[in-house]
């Protein structure tokens, strides 16, 4: 008898209030790398109503004073309203209508220095009770990777869908054809599996902010016929697949106006769906010396390349760090029966082909430079052109496989 069942993953658009705190912060974040690579950031960002709370700790070692250790303003390297304000332009946020506005919100910048007591345990440097010199993790915590072979973007194939939903609607309110869509937007996929393959997709659900003026029968044809039907593989959708567009039947007041947002609140949605298991750590507003977001990234380019390079058809990775401390307290692999070769061997063979060390990580994926805006939307896993996505390490782990096997 076939194993059958059904998951269910969602996404959320670039104007869910989450998202808008989420993009303002990693905007923030690309402002202050810009300005200094060796920038130190956690920023924090709360939208509510009118309103936007930038808080947090940032460090910008080229204003600070080597004499007297005293820092700049932030201020002084880039106008924080303005990145504030252009992010918010961006997501679409300019509607006369719009309670929540670029021009209008009024903003509340908290934002602090790093605690001197984090910095010495990330800084490469020797300080008492530090027990290396080498940089450290930025704190302690256990972090996930995952691949599958299921989609071509070796992703969950529920989340990928959800994906894809958002970024068309996304496509279609930017190009300015469909007047009334707004930008706060959700979406949900529900996908069977029949002996752990996709085999149909059960039901969609999409949920659009949208202007006053135009009725739900127009909304709901819309959508089924000019995004979830256009985007999602004909081939798994079929007279049974259920379409919910709009299921409240009115989605006027959205964004920050509807609902409160908080960065680091779509943690599931950024990566894997609910399928691979998470942390808990958030991604957005930190930068790279964090080992939630870079350590993160780095598994999931090490599940990848293990998936891409056959040794199983899925992969989930999890390496744990303590703060200051550079080697990680423990990798471990689960490749949930579906290996060519067991999971202690693969274990073996990414000791010897990958450095899970902070300072290295960074290096290997070239994480210090302004580009981390590009990961807020639609996931973070999954697209295309961002290093942790590419699979340059196959030969490499099939040769280290290949030599343990020979000992």
């Amino acid at each position: 008898m076939a194993n059958s069942f059904v998951f269910s993953s969602e996404s959320v658009g670039e104007g869910h209030p989450d998202k808008v705190a989420d993009f303002i912060s990693d905007s923030i974040l690309d402002a202050c790398l810009a300005f200094d690579r060796n920038a130190r950031v956690a920023c924090e960002t709360f939208v509510k109503s009118n309103t936007v709370i930038v808080g947090g700790e940032i460090t910008l070692p080229k204003l600070q004073d080597k004499t007297t250790g005293r820092s700049k303003p932030i201020d002084a390297a880039f106008n924080v309203n303005q990145v504030i304000r252009e992010a918010i332009r961006e997501i679409g946020y300019t509607h006369d209508d719009d309670i929540f506005h670029a021009d209008t919100a009024f903003i509340t910048n908290t934002l602090t220095a790093q605690s001197a007591d984090i910095a010495q345990g990330v800084d490469a440097r020797s300080v008492e009770g530090k027990k290396t010199a080498e940089q450290g993790a930025g704190d302690q915590g256990l972090i996930f990777g995952f691949a599958s072979d299921e989609t071509e973007e070796f992703m969950p194939a529920p989340v990928i869908f959800a994906h894809r939903l958002g970024r068309e609607l996304t496509r279609l309110r930017k190009s300015g054809k469909v007047a009334w869509l707004r930008p706060d937007a959700k979406s949900q996929v529900s996908v069977r599996y029949v002996d752990g393959r996709v085999a149909e997709i059960v039901n969609v659900v999409v949920s659009t902010q949208h202007s006053a003026d135009v009725k739900h029968a127009e909304i709901e044809r819309f959508i089924i016929d000019n995004v979830i039907k256009k985007v999602l593989p004909a081939e798994l959708l079929t007279g049974n697949t259920e379409f919910l567009v709009n299921p409240t039947g009115k989605f006027v007041v959205g964004g920050p106006q509807g609902d409160s947002g908080l960065t680091g609140r779509k943690i599931i949605v950024d990566s894997y769906g609910g399928w691979g298991r998470h942390g808990g750590g958030a991604f957005s507003g930190k930068d790279p010396s964090k080992v939630d977001r870079s350590a993160a990234y780095m598994c999931r380019w090490v599940a990848k390349n293990i998936v891409a390079a056959g040794l199983a058809k899925q992969c989930e990775l999890q390496v744990a760090y303590a703060i200051g401390h550079p080697k990680p307290v423990s990798v471990y692999v689960n490749t949930f029966g579906t290996g060519t070769v067991s999971d202690e061997q693969i274990v073996k063979a990414i000791d010897k082909v990958f450095s899970f060390k902070p300072a290295d990580i960074i290096e290997q994926l070239d994480l210090l430079h302004p580009f981390y805006r590009q990961t807020t939307q639609y996931g973070h896993f999954g697209k295309a052109g961002l290093p942790w996505e590419k699979t340059d390490k196959v030969s490499e782990l099939k040769a280290a496989i290949e030599t343990g096997a020979e000992k």
